[in-house]
């Protein structure tokens, strides 16, 4: 075995510490990955305001589209997407999309969870089992023959996306994506925001999650929370504070 000089072990050493402060530095910094997952209803172009301003602010964002054929396709398709970053994460989820980053989030390189008028459910608990708690104001939302959800286009508007432009929300009914029922009442494996930092938007006028149900979820999760005067899109109609709390987990997240 080769015996390294003084002066070599002392280079060895030296080189040996920068290294590890360095990448300390990296991961100790701000998250730069976001994922952002949407819920029934809606797909992935929702989240168009959001993504931009979070890329001016120099974050690589990347949008899942859940086929929303079953929770299990849903949280693989996320998944699939957390693990091609090329670092940690932060996962954003809207609506049926938090039950989605609640399971998926216990993927090791996510690093906070964000929920948007979102279901937090815990381990062993399912997003039907909590509406059954405390049901929303909207009666619109009607199954399909064969087991798919819809909202009447009649009442998109204003059960779903009050505070949106009237033909925005039109469009948004008209091209609905219609979830497996089924989905909704998955029990979760294993709830990620009991082992990792979580912040929650609860949308004050939410008439497709009751806005009593979003609050009791983000105190029992303790997630850092902010209040919207929104409609259940507020990632939509509200897209400045949704990327501003983003941000936040990010920053935060980081220094964890």
């Amino acid at each position: 075995m080769k015996i390294l000089s003084y002066p070599c072990r002392v280079a060895a050493t030296v080189a040996f510490s920068v290294a590890a402060l360095g990448a300390h530095a990296t991961t100790a910094g701000p998250i730069r990955n976001i994922v952002l997952v949407h819920g029934y209803f809606a797909d992935g172009s929702g989240w168009q305001a959001v993504s931009k301003i979070l890329m001016r602010d120099g974050y690589k964002v990347s949008v899942v589209q859940e086929p929303e054929t079953s929770f299990d396709d849903d949280v693989k398709a996320t998944t699939r997407v957390v693990d091609a970053q090329d670092g940690p994460s932060i996962l954003v989820g809207h609506s049926y999309g938090g039950a989605v980053v609640t399971e998926a989030g216990n993927d090791d390189k996510v690093a906070g969870l964000v929920y948007v008028a979102a279901f937090q459910p815990d381990t062993g608990e399912s997003p039907l089992e909590l509406t059954k708690k405390m049901p929303p104001a909207t009666k619109a939302i009607k199954a399909t023959a064969d087991g798919h959800l819809y909202i009447e286009q009649a009442a998109f508007h204003a059960d779903f996306a009050a505070d949106v432009p009237a033909t925005e929300a039109g469009f948004m009914a008209i091209s609905q994506v219609t979830p497996a029922a089924q989905s909704f009442g998955v029990p979760i494996t294993h709830a990620a925001w009991r082992a990792k930092p979580s912040w929650a938007v609860v949308a004050t006028a939410d008439r497709a999650i009751n806005p009593d149900l979003e609050r009791f979820m983000t105190q029992r999760a303790g997630s850092k929370t902010i209040e919207l005067n929104s409609s259940h899109v507020a990632y939509i109609s509200h897209p400045a504070e949704v990327a501003k709390l983003i941000e936040r987990a990010a920053t935060q997240s980081g220094k964890e």
